[in-house]
């Protein structure tokens, strides 16, 4: 049993399971009956997305300065006790089943998605490693 951190809109994996879309809005032009079977997501869980005035931080970044000033502020809102009991639910679901969380944009590197695998790290999820595109579903 694991979790993947995906990109939101490509091939769901193998086993992926249910996959869990952490993104402050839904996916522009397709219809909410859609989201699944075009591998948007299954749930929408926003809660785990940055604030708007953060995901601004993250979208505007361009040096590691501005970076870490993204990822200290969104870990900071992933600290509120919601959101800090919303990621050690995750992560221990991550032992029991297969699921996915993700958002759309294309590098996991600037996106909070990369922040959101080291919380979930953090809270000793299973994390699946990222597998080739075998791995994908046809």
């Amino acid at each position: 049993m694991a979790l993947r951190i995906v990109r939101l809109g490509t091939p769901r994996a193998v086993d992926e399971g249910l996959r869990i879309g952490t993104v402050r809005r839904p996916p522009r032009g397709v219809p909410k009956a859609e989201f699944a079977s075009q591998n948007w997501y299954d749930v929408w869980y926003p809660n785990l997305a940055p604030s708007v005035e953060t995901m601004k931080l993250a979208q505007q970044a361009q040096s590691p300065a501005e970076w870490q000033a993204f990822t200290k502020r969104y870990r900071a809102e992933m600290s509120t006790p919601d959101n800090s009991r919303s990621l050690d639910v995750l992560a221990a679901l991550s032992h029991q089943t297969n699921f996915s969380v993700g958002c759309y944009c294309a590098e996991e590197s600037h996106c909070h998605r990369s922040v959101l695998r080291v919380l979930l790290a953090e809270r000793g999820a299973a994390i699946a490693p990222v597998g080739p595109d075998k791995d994908h579903a046809a």
